[in-house]
Formats: structure tokens, sequence, C-alpha cells
């Protein structure tokens, strides 16, 4: 039996398979007709799901050690108690993407869990190449630790999430605080994470199925590295997969679907993460591409994703 899509991600891709087939797909290095392709479709499905009235939002500002003004966005359920926080840090292949158009999905895990969630609009790559974008993410980080006795957060409670890149972000941010020895990261929620500039070698199995595709990786991480991206001198801090010693890491929860092009370097990084004793949850989704949960979010198996993403921000 070969991999195939699940029926309801299946049905949920249909309309847009004809659009896609008659669409030519930017070429290899073009940033801008990604970020043309893919901004549109981010912001159409993170609105495609009602936004809870019960979140506020606020918007700061921070420093970065390069002097740029840093916007993140915190997001809150009135009333909340004292408690964790979390550092969120959006997807787009570390070269599109914006915060606007995430206030859906962090909206939405606020609501559920009540955990209050800090989106950071880091610069991007390729006009702000590696290592700004985590630079960035640092400060927001370094931000979230001194207000968060203003904020009502417990500092020994601050977790870091995101999704693709973001979640390779995250992922590299929790190496970058174990270098400079804090500031204390709690958790990291990885969602299909954006690992390893080294996956450039297509797996016929998932291709035919694949949202992001190897094309797109050969743009995003140049883009972000240069012309270092896939040779020996990639440090972890700009791609986790090249991680040697994960000892000390925070624990982790690392998700992905089966027809993922992240897929085998999420599980070899939860492995990895596994074998140095860090407590680690994996899930590996079957019969669904990247960022599934967008494309077909009443799905069971986007429903199951999410609440399982509810309960760990609960338990941080």
């Amino acid at each position: 039996m070969s991999l195939s899509l699940d029926p309801e991600i299946a049905e949920a891709l249909a309309p847009m398979a004809g659009a896609m087939a008659a669409a030519e797909p930017p070429a290899v290095g073009d940033v801008m007709g990604r970020r043309a392709m893919w901004e549109p479709i981010i912001g159409a499905a993170g609105t495609a799901q009602p936004i809870p009235e019960d979140v506020r939002t606020s918007e700061y500002h921070a420093t970065a050690d390069d002097g740029a003004r840093i916007t993140m966005r915190w997001y809150a359920k009135d009333g909340a108690a004292p408690g964790p926080a979390v550092l969120f840090l959006h997807g787009g292949g570390y070269i599109f993407g914006h915060i606007d158009l995430f206030d859906g999905p962090v909206s939405r895990y606020v609501s559920a869990s009540g955990v209050p969630m800090l989106s950071v609009e880091y610069r991007r790559a390729p006009e702000h190449p590696f290592p700004t974008p985590l630079e960035d993410a640092y400060t927001a980080l370094r931000w979230l630790h001194e207000h968060a006795s203003e904020l009502g957060v417990d500092p020994g409670r601050i977790g870091v999430m995101g999704d693709s890149a973001g979640g390779g972000m995250a992922a590299a941010l929790t190496i970058l605080t174990r270098e400079r020895g804090g500031p204390e990261i709690a958790r990291q929620i990885l969602l299909m994470p954006m690992l390893d500039d080294r996956t450039t070698t297509p797996d016929p199995h998932i291709e035919p199925y694949l949202v992001w595709s190897y094309d797109d990786s050969l743009t995003a991480w140049p883009a972000l590295l240069g012309e270092a991206a896939g040779g020996p001198d990639v440090p972890a801090t700009a791609a986790p997969a090249r991680l040697d010693d994960a000892t000390g890491l925070p624990p982790a929860y690392v998700e992905v679907g089966q027809l993922d092009a992240f897929r085998d370097e999420d599980i070899a990084y939860a492995a990895k993460l596994s074998r140095a004793g860090v407590p680690v949850e994996f899930h590996l989704h079957p019969g669904v591409p990247h960022e599934f949960d967008s494309i077909a979010f009443g799905s069971d198996v986007a429903r199951r994703a999410v609440a399982d993403r509810v309960r760990v921000l609960r338990s941080i």
C-alpha cells in the first residue's frame, strides 16, 4: 500500500489543485514571487475560522542590539491568572509572512489554552540574513522575561512555539539561549519545523503531495544563509539539524505530517533530543502535507493536532 492523502485533506485540497496546476510556481531563487503567492494564502487561511472575541491584543516594541525597533504583539485573555506565556514565531520559510497574517491562529491558541502569547515581527531574509531574524527573536525573549511581572507571567514558565520556519527558529532559540546562559525557556513547541538546510534530495513517495516544495527550500535556505547553505560551516543556531549535542535543551513537542518535506529532519531531531535525555513528545500525522491544519482545519487530524498543541500549552 503506497502513501496517500488523508481523505479529508484531499477533499479540502481538491478545489485548490486545479488552480495550483495551472499556475507556474516561482523559479528557484524567486523570493518576491513566493511572497506574492503565499502571503495572500496565509492571510486567507488565518481568517477562514472565526477570530475569538475573548482575546485582546497590545503592541509593544523592543530594541535589537543593532538598534532596530522590533514590533511584538501580545495576545491575552481578560482576567487570566499569572502563569505561563509563549513567544510565538510565525512560519514563512524565513522569507515571507508577518504577524498580522497570523492573528487568527495565535488568537485561537490563546483563547483555547488561556496561555498568552507574544508574536514577533522578526526581520526576514534575504534583506536580513542569519543571524538577524534569530537575534530579533532573542531580543523579544529577553523583553518578555524583563517584563514578565507587569504582564502577569511566571518567568520560569515561558515557552517558545513556531510553525515551519518559525518552528526552526524556536528550536534555534533554545540552542542560542543555552550558549548564552539564558534567558530560561521552559518548553519548545515545534510544529512541522524547518530544521535542515541540507534537505534538497526529493523523496519520490511524497513529492506529489508537497505543499512546501524542495524548490521552495532551495530558495529559502540560501536566502537566509547565503553561499554557506548546504556547506560544512552552518551553525546549529541557523539550522538546528546541525546540532551535535542536545544536552540540557528544554522539553520538546514536535509534530510533522508524513507527506511533508521536513518529515525526515523532524523525526531525526526528535530522536536526537531524546538520545540526549530531553523529554520529547513526537507526532507523525499520516496522510497529511505541510500546514495541513490550515488547509483542512475541520478535519479529524487537524482537530487532534490542535487539541494536542493546546494541551501542551496548558502544561507549560
